[in-house]
């Protein structure tokens, strides 16, 4: 029996959108009951779902654990988008280079012509 590409393709995606039904669940059960707080733009939600989607689990996870940590009273704040590609040190199995640990963007990064 041979797998067909595109049902390969289908099952590549399900880590990602395990990761962003988590992110839509806490969006509709403790998002309202926690408060809209958020210390950067976008909020953390919406960063987490962009990130998952656009890097998948492993590397948006990473991304989004960096922003969740630096979104604390102490932390930083302002605008603070997804990169549109990864980092150039970024390997899989050195997954902390995926994230933006400190700081945040001065602006936004310039839109890619296919989007």
């Amino acid at each position: 029996m041979q797998i067909k590409p595109t049902a390969l393709a289908h099952l590549s995606k399900v880590p990602r959108l395990g990761g962003r039904a988590l992110v839509k669940l806490y969006r509709l059960t403790f998002s309202p009951l926690i408060g809209f707080h958020c210390r950067h733009l976008p909020t953390c939600s919406q960063y987490a779902d962009e990130a998952l989607d656009r890097f998948g689990l492993w590397a948006g996870g990473w991304m989004t654990l960096a922003r969740l940590l630096r979104c604390h009273p102490w932390g930083t704040d302002g605008l603070d988008f997804v990169p549109h590609a990864l980092p150039p040190g970024a390997r899989w199995y050195l997954p902390w280079r995926y994230a933006r640990w400190r700081g945040v963007n001065t602006q936004p990064p310039p839109r890619r012509a296919d989007t």
